[in-house]
């Protein structure tokens, strides 16, 4: 069942009447005409609509909860895969996955964040939050990659790193600093891509990559609008202003030089199209890989330092 944001109230009540028609076109009525023109106009609506998101609005889209998530992406793109548990330090977490497998025949390493579509899942993966054990164990899997020269695939869709005291008496921070290091560290190359809320240091710990791909009504900021009201106004209220003021949209990221590509969505949103953005999302980084397929050790990690001072640079 298709769930609807408030902006999109429009264009729910237009759909409502579609599927009001069509069960009365199944008791023998000859109305096609009419649903056709009411299809038509929802259409219309929905494409109005995203054409002028504001950011707050990109924000509620890229948290919709039937997006597509980590699991759906290795569902659509990767075969054989074998996730990998635990960071041989202190345990398991599951808001930060990783593993081994296939994309199109080529060998690959993959890491993400997965918030779970259920409530038992959600609880599961702690919402995508991750704990240190799950940075580390990013490392872990970073590392054996680098070692045995298998590509990186970082799939970023999280509202942050967990911020429990458990969490930061493991050492969150150091663990995310670390992580960030084995992101720049790779002698392979390393492609990021942003599917949906891409914040803090809990995204920038697996996304400082070669190549960075953003979803068009993704997000990416270094904390979240609602934190960002706290902490400005001191007034949470205020986060529509600060989502405004932040510039955290994707065209934001690419005009700044942040990120390297944004992949466009299919009407009304991937949540409405899973199949077509995954399959769009995996054609987008064939070719962010081949780009770097003939680069040795050496060069990937200079094109990556150099990637990331530029921005510094642009920025300044």
């Amino acid at each position: 069942m298709r769930s609807y944001l408030d902006f999109e109230k429009p264009v729910a009540e237009l759909e409502a009447k579609v599927d009001e028609l069509r069960a009365l076109a199944a008791t023998g009525s000859d109305i096609g005409d009419e649903i056709a023109r009411i299809e038509d106009k929802a259409s219309q609506a929905l494409t109005d609509l995203y054409a002028g998101l504001t950011p707050w609005q990109k924000t509620l889209v890229a948290r919709h909860p039937q997006r597509p998530h980590f699991t759906d992406f290795i569902s659509g793109l990767i075969t054989e895969f074998t996730p990998m548990a635990g960071d041989r330090k202190f345990g398991e977490d599951e808001a930060l996955m990783g593993g081994f497998g296939r994309f199109r025949g080529e060998a690959i390493c993959v890491i993400g964040q997965e918030k779970g579509a259920s409530t038992e899942s959600r609880i599961k993966h702690n919402f995508g939050m991750a704990r240190p054990e799950g940075y580390r164990k990013a490392v872990r899997l970073m590392e054996m990659a680098d070692r045995f020269g298998i590509p990186v695939l970082s799939i970023v869709d999280s509202a942050g790193a967990y911020p429990g005291i458990g969490a930061e008496e493991r050492g969150q921070a150091e663990a995310i600093a670390r992580s960030t290091d084995a992101c720049l560290s790779l002698g392979v190359p390393n492609v990021a891509i942003i599917t949906g809320e891409g914040m803090s240091g809990g995204a920038i710990a697996i996304t400082t990559a070669n190549c960075v791909l953003m979803l068009e009504h993704a997000i990416y900021s270094v904390i979240s609008p609602e934190a960002a009201s706290s902490i400005l106004w001191r007034d949470g209220t205020k986060a529509q202003e600060a989502a405004t003021s932040m510039k955290i949209t994707a065209q934001d990221m690419l005009r700044f030089g942040i990120i390297d590509q944004i992949l466009k969505e299919p009407p009304g949103g991937a949540h409405r199209d899973p199949a077509s953005m995954i399959a769009t999302t995996g054609d987008a980084i064939a070719h962010a890989f081949e780009d770097l397929r003939n680069l040795d050790a050496d060069a990937v990690r200079k094109r990556r330092r150099q990637k990331f001072l530029d921005i510094g640079r642009k920025l300044g």
